[in-house]
């Protein structure tokens, strides 16, 4: 075969493994207890293509490839907003696509890049056992780091980071005591390792490697023995809850002619009786935006009679809402989140001088604001409410039943180092939350992957922090979340419906809560630091 073909053979095949590797972050097509073994596969065939690879540079080239084609087919959904919802043109919208899947594949390949450089600098094929272990230990820890990067630079983007694939399986159990990026350290180890393996098979200096792979199974299965450790206490009294879905299309949710008709589905889930007498929900969360335009736009009246459902159904209501207020600091405009009761004044709730309220903190780049110089692509879009002034990362929580309610709306759950900020105590705002809240609206996304991509994310934030995570989401996956991990009740996508459910508030702090990502990203700078090249010649690890 002619080396120019075997090279796009090559190629090919890395972008196919990509595609693969993409479909472990959701369930469906396939069934959610495959997804981890999936994502541990792909990687080790990709490790394995980085250890045979004769230069660094032919690993990074390995990796991006590798990247791009998860990328390319894990956010496709991205396509659907800016086409379908934001009128962008069918070649800029795939071009914006691909943008960001090579974007976020270079992290990938300068991940494979810096870890074949270690190995094949540092370690010699003569080596032994410590060396291979930490050639396999570096390329975790490049994997960690980059993916930690991908999610820190530039307001960060972690979707789709390995650890994801992994509420599920044997390493669920880590998260509460490392987080997500400690989960990735673990399964790029394993991946490493497996890697290795099946370079070196038949060598006759494999040992090394399959006792890496030994050792890699052992905490494989200590994580499964962790899984039944409890990290939390039950706080306060269960609460009855009421999460809304009301399946309102994007392309009417801002339509001025129809928006009113979408305040008026989520009125009625609102207002609907208990399923069983006696079980009236004492909490009522509906999604992000179901008020579509600024609070001041509303006439009182229509504001009175969100406080009157709240009386009639004696609950509680948390709701997205977009709020324009003034203050010292002049006028904001805040991404927001409110909660009231049939006592709140009418007066507060027009004016967005309510006790209860949480400014969106994480903002979304071009969605929520715009990059410097990116003026012209935001305005391409024809994206509604896209400029938003950001809240502080630690606010005050909803006290609300006898718990302590943290909304985080939209996609800030995917950033666990923030989320953790809302568990802790904090001296200005005291104890920290028993229950997390995601309030979401992922119609921009059609029913695509991202829905369930999404819950995936909600389900890695309840283990990391032992909290159960409830979601109000407009079109999917409106679900409860339990603080193992493991998703107690949701309803389907695209369906107008409620889920009323029970829920108990969770204290105390996982070694996680309590540390976050700075330890797991110090191990993998100390192991990466101990793989440098040494001062001796000798034979590479190479093909």
């Amino acid at each position: 075969m002619k080396p120019a073909l075997r090279q796009w053979r090559y190629g090919a095949s890395l972008l196919l493994l990509g595609a693969a590797h993409a479909q472990a972050f959701a369930p469906d097509p396939l069934p959610a207890v495959l997804l981890p073994y999936i994502q541990l596969v792909c990687l080790a065939f990709l490790a394995r293509s980085v250890w045979r690879a004769p230069n660094a540079r032919s690993s990074a080239a390995a990796g991006f490839l590798f990247g791009l084609g998860s990328f390319a087919v894990g956010l496709y959904w991205i396509f659907i907003s800016l086409h379908r919802y934001g009128g962008m043109a069918v070649p800029l919208a795939s071009a914006a696509v691909l943008l960001l899947a090579a974007g976020e594949a270079l992290f990938y390949g300068a991940a494979a890049a810096s870890a074949k450089w270690l190995a094949s600098r540092g370690l010699r094929a003569d080596d032994g056992y410590a060396r291979h272990f930490l050639a396999i230990a570096a390329w975790a820890s490049c994997w960690t780091l980059a993916e930690w990067l991908r999610g820190t630079l530039f307001t960060g983007f972690p979707w789709l980071a390995i650890g994801y694939a992994h509420v599920e399986g044997p390493l669920a159990g880590w998260a509460p005591l490392i987080g997500m990026y400690g989960v990735t350290w673990l399964a790029a180890f394993i991946c490493g390792a497996v890697g290795l393996l099946i370079h070196l098979q038949r060598s006759g200096r494999e040992a090394p490697a399959a006792a890496t792979v030994a050792g890699a199974i052992v905490l494989a299965l200590a994580g499964w023995a962790l899984s039944g450790l409890s990290w939390g206490h039950p706080e306060g009294k269960p609460v009855l809850m009421r999460l809304a879905q009301g399946n309102v299309p994007q392309s009417e949710k801002f339509d001025p002619a129809l928006m009113q008709r979408g305040i008026q589905t989520y009125m009625e889930l609102a207002s609907l009786p208990p399923r069983q007498p006696g079980a009236d929900p004492a909490v009522i969360v509906l999604p992000e935006t179901i008020m579509p335009l600024f609070q001041d736009n509303y006439s009182p009246e229509l504001w009175d009679q969100w406080r009157q459902i709240a009386q009639q159904r004696n609950a509680a209501i948390i709701m997205g809402a977009p709020l324009h207020s003034r203050g010292p600091e002049g006028q904001r405009y805040t991404n927001s989140a409110i909660a009231f009761d049939g006592s709140t004044p009418v007066e507060q709730l027009a004016s967005a001088s309510m006790a209860m309220r949480y400014d969106k903190h994480h903002l979304v780049p071009f969605g929520e604001f715009v990059p410097p110089g990116f003026r012209w692509f935001v305005d391409a879009m024809h994206i509604p409410l896209g400029d938003f002034d950001r809240g502080a990362i630690r606010q005050q929580h909803f006290h609300l039943a006898d718990q302590r309610f943290a909304p985080n709306i939209c996609y800030e759950d995917v950033f666990g180092e923030e989320i953790i900020r809302g568990v802790r105590p904090s001296a200005q705002h005291g104890a920290g939350a028993t229950i997390l809240v995601n309030m979401s609206n992922l119609g921009w996304f059609g029913d695509s992957w991202a829905l369930r991509q999404h819950l995936q994310i909600s389900r890695m934030r309840a283990l990391e922090t032992a909290r159960p995570m409830v979601r109000a989401t407009n079109t999917g996956m409106t679900a409860a979340i339990d603080p193992n991990g493991h998703v107690r009740a949701v309803l389907d996508a695209h369906v107008k419906g409620v889920l009323d459910v029970e829920v108990q508030g969770m204290g105390g702090l996982t070694p996680y809560a309590r540390a976050g990502n700075w330890p797991i990203l110090g191990l993998s700078l100390l192991l990466a630091a101990a793989a440098l090249p040494r001062r001796r010649a000798g034979a590479a690890l190479a093909g």
